[in-house]
């Protein structure tokens, strides 16, 4: 819990007795290898910060799987369209290690506005920082080149390249597996 706190504190700035309300609602979970967080088509009911492991958020399309995210040590993972709409996930999170993460359940995330003072500003500038990480990847996607876009990933996640099945990496990264290993070989 001490990694959560540490992260909420830095990225927030919350006073203790904040801190302290909002880190209540997060339960301890564990997650084996190869278990799903969650499973497309239900809803997600939890958002969590990963202490430790590694899972992959991913679907079929056209007979293969694609990577949209490998959420590791200190990152959150939920699927936030299921989350805060309450639709159906269009994606699978899946376990790649075995992980230990912190949950907050739906209707414990939306009792925060009355137990921690300015959680909508809170809670608006956590969803700015989540649409403008989508918003660095997708342009890094349409700009950068494959070069480019591994090199990022390594300054950005160093531990990825070393954890994370090849195949995993090159979807995530919008490239084939022959392509990445390219990559690395002029690296």
């Amino acid at each position: 819990m001490a990694t959560l706190e540490a992260y909420i504190k830095s990225y927030f700035g919350l006073p203790d007795s904040s801190l302290e309300a909002m880190t209540s609602y997060f339960k301890a979970e564990t997650i084996e290898k190869g278990a799903f967080f969650l499973r497309a088509d239900a809803y997600c009911d939890r958002l969590s910060f990963v202490e430790s492991g590694l899972l992959r958020m991913y679907r079929w399309h056209e007979d293969r799987e694609v990577t949209n995210w490998i959420s590791g040590p200190g990152f959150f993972v939920t699927d936030l369209r299921s989350f805060i709409f309450r639709e159906p996930s269009r994606w699978q999170i899946q376990a790649l290690t075995d992980a230990r993460i912190f949950s907050i359940r739906q209707q414990d995330y939306e009792a925060l506005g009355s137990t921690v003072p300015d959680w909508n500003k809170l809670e608006k500038c956590f969803l700015a920082a989540c649409f403008s990480m989508l918003e660095d990847r997708m342009f890094a996607q349409l700009s950068l080149s494959a070069e480019e876009r591994y090199e990022r990933l390594v300054m950005l996640q160093p531990d990825l390249v070393l954890q994370v099945p090849l195949q995993y990496l090159a979807s995530m990264l919008g490239m084939t597996p022959e392509t990445l290993s390219r990559v690395r070989r002029k690296m």
